[in-house]
């Protein structure tokens, strides 16, 4: 189907891996930026990337079952790892998740250097493809996050740290592969930022911001012809910068009328 010039036959496997990238990360993020812990979320993708690589290295077939342990065991590797440094060195966890971070993405260019379409391999894993998005990756995607989901909404913060990292690194996991690390730190990072002064709703205005994000985001790549990836990343960082200035006029709006 084609509309306005936009192949809505492309689009539309794209737009719901973004929406259930949004329905994990949106909620996720939040608790990221309350516990002072922003790039976490870049350094468990890194390891899973890592975890990628590797299994493509040894010769895993790309889409396989090997590769998704492969990725999921790096990560929640990374993640108990980084639960531990937290519980014995918590006042420079930001600062040794930055170190994981630079580990994992150097190891990923050692092991890629020896491969003739290692660039290829790194621009994927970092932009991602979702303009590409089987639709038959979707279902399993969906219900792995329908999982994570229950789980958190059910526990939240009875998790624990050991709990909210290990289910963290299964998000990221099915994420970084399915739309790429730039756009699993935005939509990580970007709605829980433009949304932390709300004290209602702040979730739904997260979720929000995330779907219009990627729907815009994906429409203006369709029609300009710029990298999905990026566009969706621009996209939603100016609608946040509004959303973000729209409740700080109605926070000074309403302390205003209090006074």
């Amino acid at each position: 189907m084609n509309l306005a010039g936009i192949d809505i036959g492309i689009l539309w496997p794209a737009l719901i891996a973004g929406l259930l990238v949004t329905a994990t990360h949106v909620p996720l993020g939040i608790q990221v930026l309350n516990r002072g812990i922003v790039f976490i979320d870049l350094a468990i993708a890194q390891i899973a990337g890592l975890g990628v690589i590797c299994a493509d290295w040894l010769g895993f077939e790309p889409q396989g079952w090997a590769v998704q342990v492969s990725a999921l065991t790096a990560a929640l590797a990374g993640a108990l790892l980084l639960t531990w440094t937290e519980k014995h060195w918590p006042e420079v966890q930001e600062a040794v998740i930055g170190v994981t971070f630079i580990l994992a993405a150097s190891g990923a260019l050692i092991v890629l250097a020896s491969n003739p379409h290692g660039a290829e391999h790194l621009k994927e894993l970092l932009v991602g493809q979702i303009l590409w998005v089987s639709p038959g990756r979707l279902a399993p995607v969906a219900l792995a996050y329908g999982v994570i989901l229950l789980i958190w909404f059910a526990l939240g913060e009875r998790l624990g740290s050991v709990g909210f990292y290990l289910l963290f690194a299964c998000a990221v996991t099915a994420s970084v592969q399915l739309v790429g690390l730039y756009l699993v730190f935005t939509t990580l990072i970007v709605p829980a930022l433009a949304t932390r002064r709300l004290v209602r709703h702040r979730l739904t205005v997260g979720y929000a911001l995330g779907a219009a994000g990627y729907a815009l985001g994906l429409v203006v790549s369709a029609w300009s012809d710029w990298p999905s990836g990026p566009a969706i990343v621009w996209v939603m960082t100016a609608l946040a910068v509004i959303v973000f200035a729209f409740c700080s006029q109605a926070l000074r709006l309403k302390q205003s009328t209090t006074v």
